[in-house]
């Protein structure tokens, strides 16, 4: 079985810094693509970054040059340091990557279970 792990989310204030953690675990045989979304109180999922094997990462207009994601192919983990953080970007966020399992050709979507961010103002 495969599973995301997500770690790092917490209170922090206005202008502070997080970075969130998300490794994936199990008999993974390749990751395509990784990425970060969230989703506030009473508002639906979005898109905060993705970050693919190979090409350019993608970023939600609300946080560009503030949010920067990254991953260790090595570890199968994927961060994203959240800087210049506004109340607006409270929300629980989400890992999210495409893979495939050891010995299997199909590509699965998989979510972790996600993290609390709370900004104060």
């Amino acid at each position: 079985q495969v599973r995301l792990v997500e770690s790092g989310g917490g209170l922090v204030q206005a202008g502070g810094s997080l970075r969130l953690s998300c490794a994936a675990s199990g008999s993974i045989g390749s990751i395509n693509k990784m990425g970060w979304y969230r989703q506030a109180s009473g508002k639906q999922r979005e898109l905060v970054a993705v970050i693919p094997s190979g090409g350019s990462t993608v970023y939600a207009d609300s946080v560009k040059g503030r949010f920067t994601i990254s991953r260790d192919n090595a570890k199968n983990t994927v961060y994203l340091q959240m800087n210049s953080l506004k109340p607006e970007d409270t929300a629980v966020y989400y890992c999210n990557a495409v893979l495939r399992r050891a010995l299997e050709l199909r590509w699965l979507e998989v979510w972790g279970q996600g993290t609390l961010v709370t900004v104060s103002s």
